[in-house]
């Protein structure tokens, strides 16, 4: 019986044995399964990561590339300097009369049969409510109502300091988002999880709004909405993308023409204003900094929250000014000072007198008057005091009251400016943000952290800097804060901690990159400042699916991507593939053809690791190139009746050549102008030291102009480049018009770098 006993305690030991060892062998497999996963993740966000600011470095360098166009032309004509005004826009802060002009939505009727929500000022959390409820119902705005919101949003936001400062103390908690980029259903999603904004219930939302998402325009009509009925407790940020150029690239400009396509000129020109006027960052219980970007070793809270924040039209583009300006600038202030000390005549009415509004004090006014710097400071005035609208009106009351007295006709010398355009005043007397706080503001809203100590300049976006945990700790400590909130970065958990846990990332834009690409979150403060994150998926078909299969769906999409920027390259590859091909046998290794691949597209991806999805290799660990890059064109020609190297071209350049576009089109009308056309062409000739007649022009422009309608639409701009190209590639590239053949190589060196 004893035997008996032991015979089942050895079994049960034995049981027990196996068990043990088939949990291990489970765990491991569990564990190698999810490694394998991970690795399949983080490859998927590099390679969604690395396109995205590819596209980012091609944008500061097309307009990088337009800016010295513009600044080495020097405009013949009052009309050039004009359209060069219109196509940079940023050189120039909107003048109050076209702000009058684009806000001047009391003269559009709704028309009765209009069943989309109504707005009536001042606003009302019912208003707010039934905006949002209205959206979601995918109910549109009238153009009516858009640009009255607009305007009542901009007399308010200029009455914001450039940093807001808010308390714990008048609300239960501060909830702050950040990037949404017109995906409306996390903002719907947020509101419907943390609630609705409240007196007890305040928000900070930290920039970028608009691009890339379908409904910016709603998104912006909410926050706007909100923040009106609730100006203590809800409050913007500005972020990179609250920028009229950038928007010309990804796609608010575009949504905006789409959705209103009488008034949207209108609403574009009034948002560029808007966009300027957002305050640049908030500070909560003066402890916690939250901002769009980040900061650098330079950042001074001091001097970004006394700088004139509108005159910071577009961060693309630092417009200083000339000696010219500086010298107009300077006699502008010898006018002033003599007619200051001429006493104005007793007869003059004091009704036809016209004081300064207090919206037009000008900053060097604002600050002698001894005005704290939270508030706003307008645009200079014109030298004699009042604004140039108005000033021909006072001239002629002047000399009309003169001779009534019995005065002599006194002909004084016509000032020089008094001959110029009023862009050209305006040029001139409009101080243009210096050097220094066109940077300041640049890194607060491009910038990122960084592991490593130190801060450099941020080359994989273009633009702001990257900066380390000493970085963040000096500023903390100069300015006594405890830590900083920042957006900026897509996070697969939609938050992400670092520098010993003083900065803190906030994402809110989920399924940013495809559908369980990544959560969204936002962070939730107390009186302690103790950070709550909230994560969530805004999309429900995520929940649908397994952890894998997320994953597998995400990585076809980035890998398609990766292909696609991959074949617009494929002529540079074949030539350096040729460049390891020393036997000219068409056979390179793995290794060659990793490292040929990164010299070409500069993305920084683990090429070794992404091999075994984008390449077929061989048992000799050899590739047959010509091969590889026929199988890869075949997947971009399945669905295209175009030969296999002007498609790469218009694949490469595409981005390029709707942004182009977007930018002649200086008046957003969807379409090129003869006259835009013209002197685009004079731009790039001038540059190019091509002489060419009006004519010569006028027939190009014909040309290109298909449907011979008088206008060149976006179709036929990129159909003519198609052209080019290829009766370009279809002979030596010396046959080719020099023109035509430079402006080609200039588009393509901004997408190939």
């Amino acid at each position: 019986m004893g035997s008996g006993t032991s015979t089942q305690h050895h079994f049960a030991f034995q049981n027990a044995e196996k068990a043990f060892k088939a949990a291990a062998l489970i765990q491991r497999w569990y564990r190698r399964h999810m490694a394998r996963l991970e690795m399949r993740r983080q490859c998927t966000w590099s390679i969604f990561q690395s396109i995205e600011y590819a596209g980012q470095q091609d944008q500061v360098k097309l307009h990088g590339f337009f800016n010295y166009l513009v600044d080495q032309f020097i405009p013949s004509s009052h009309s050039e300097r004009d359209f060069l005004n219109r196509m940079f826009t940023d050189e120039r802060v909107p003048r109050h009369s076209e702000m009058d002009k684009c806000s001047d939505y009391e003269s559009i009727e709704v028309p009765d049969n209009y069943t989309g929500p109504r707005l009536s000022f001042p606003l009302l959390p019912d208003h707010a409510t039934a905006l949002v409820e209205a959206f979601r119902l995918k109910q549109q705005l009238h153009a009516r109502y858009v640009l009255n919101l607009l305007h009542e949003t901009r007399k308010h936001l200029v009455q914001l300091p450039n940093i807001n400062r808010i308390s714990t103390c008048y609300s239960e908690e501060i909830t702050v988002c950040g990037d949404l980029h017109g995906q409306l259903d996390d903002l719907i999603f947020i509101f419907y999880k943390n609630g609705l904004p409240s007196p007890e219930r305040a928000y900070v939302f930290n920039g970028d709004f608009v691009d890339r998402g379908k409904d910016s325009v709603e998104i912006l009509m909410v926050l706007f909405a909100f923040m009106l009925v609730y100006p203590k407790e809800f409050h913007l940020n500005r972020g990179n993308h609250e920028d009229h150029m950038v928007n010309l690239r990804y796609g608010f400009s575009k949504e905006v023409m789409h959705k209103y396509k009488t008034h949207g000129k209108k609403i574009l020109k009034i948002l560029q204003d808007v966009f300027c006027w957002l305050p640049l960052a908030t500070l909560v219980d003066e402890k916690v900094l939250i901002l769009h970007g980040g900061v650098s070793d330079m950042t001074d809270l001091e001097l970004l929250s006394k700088l004139d924040r509108h005159k910071i039209v577009s961060t693309l583009r630092c417009k200083t000014r000339t000696e010219n300006e500086k010298q107009a600038e300077e006699k502008g202030k010898a006018n002033q000072a003599s007619k200051a000390g001429r006493p104005s005549p007793w007869f003059l009415p004091h009704s036809r007198c016209l004081p300064s509004s207090p919206l037009l004090v000008s900053s060097h006014e604002a600050h002698k008057a001894g005005r704290s710097s939270s508030v706003p400071c307008r645009s200079p005035l014109h030298p004699r005091g009042v604004s140039p609208q108005v000033w021909p009106s006072v001239d002629l009351e002047l000399e009309r009251c003169r001779q009534q007295a019995g005065f002599p006709v006194i002909e004084e010398k016509e000032e020089p400016w008094l001959f110029t355009s009023e862009a050209d005043l305006e040029a001139g007397l409009l101080l243009e943000p210096t050097q220094e706080e066109w940077r300041q503001v640049v890194d607060i809203l491009w910038s990122d952290p960084m592991a490593q100590e130190g801060c450099k300049a941020n080359s994989v976006r273009g633009g702001g800097c990257y900066f380390g945990p000493n970085v963040t700790e000096q500023l903390l400590q100069k300015y006594n804060l405890q830590f900083l909130i920042r957006s900026h970065e897509c996070k697969p958990e939609g938050y992400e901690f670092c520098h010993s846990r003083k900065v803190l990332t906030i994402f809110s834009a989920s399924n940013y990159y495809e559908v369980g690409s990544n959560r969204g979150a936002y962070v939730k403060l107390g009186p302690a400042l103790i950070p709550h994150i909230v994560q969530y998926q805004a999309n429900k078909a995520t929940y649908m699916l397994t952890m894998r299969q997320r994953i597998s769906r995400v990585e076809e999409t980035a890998l398609r991507a990766l292909r696609e920027k991959l074949f617009a390259h494929s002529s540079d590859l074949l030539g350096e593939f040729k460049k390891h091909d020393k036997d000219k046998i068409g056979l390179i290794t793995l290794s060659d053809w990793a490292a040929a691949v990164e010299s070409v597209v500069h993305l920084g991806l683990p090429w070794r690791m992404l091999r075994a999805q984008l390449v077929n290799s061989s048992t000799d660990n050899t590739l047959e190139y010509k091969s590889w890059l026929e199988d890869l064109a075949k997947g971009q020609l399945s669905h295209e009746n175009i030969q296999s190297s002007l498609l790469e071209t218009l694949y490469r350049n595409r981005s390029n050549l709707e942004t182009i576009f977007r930018i002649i089109d200086s008046d957003h009308s969807g379409f090129i102008s003869l006259d835009e056309f013209r002197q685009t062409w004079k731009l790039f000739s001038s540059h190019m030291k091509i002489d060419i007649t009006d004519d010569c022009i006028c027939d190009l422009a014909r040309s290109i102009d298909f449907n011979k309608d008088g206008h060149v639409d976006i179709n036929e701009f990129l159909e003519a480049f198609r052209l080019v190209e290829q009766s370009c590639s279809g002979g030596n590239a010396s046959d080719c018009p020099q023109a035509t053949n430079t402006n080609s190589s200039s588009s393509s060196r901004q997408g190939a770098h």
